[in-house]
């Protein structure tokens, strides 16, 4: 079992549960799944960044990524429908747990540029509150209020 979900059992389900008065263990928030998200807007004038995208987020997240295309065409940014724009991958079980932010498996020496990343933690928790508190106790970082 990983450090993440062995904390979360030990620590976070009794700390949430003595602050928001939950009687069932079952009602305590939990992480659903993570979502990682790599748009590669440059790979309209070059199809070949969609693999390059695909392969490094492969190599973090342990899993195959779906690569994303276009639903309209926008001919401002040159964007026709069905273009591959993005690449994306949806951890559940036990691949969520061991995913950190720290990615020891890219191999800087190849990387060609500098791409950003969306990561959506998806909750079960019914208010923003709880989520929070949550994501607070198992230690995402938060700028104090």
């Amino acid at each position: 079992m990983s450090r993440l979900k062995e904390r979360y059992q030990k620590e976070v389900v009794p700390a949430l549960a003595k602050e928001f008065g939950y009687k069932n263990v079952m009602a305590v928030p939990k992480i659903e799944k993570v979502v990682v998200n790599m748009g590669l807007g440059e790979a309209t004038s070059n199809a070949k960044l969609v693999d390059v995208g695909a392969d490094e987020l492969a190599r973090i997240t342990g899993q195959k990524p779906v690569t994303r295309r276009a639903k309209k065409s926008i001919a401002a940014f040159k964007v026709r429908k069905g273009m591959p724009i993005a690449t994306m991958v949806t951890l559940r079980g036990e691949r969520m747990w061991e995913f950190q932010l720290l990615f020891p498996e890219i191999d800087y020496m190849k990387v060609d540029k500098a791409r950003g990343m969306n990561v959506s933690v998806v909750t079960t928790a019914k208010t923003d509150q709880e989520a929070r508190k949550l994501l607070q106790f198992i230690g995402m970082p938060f700028r104090a209020s």
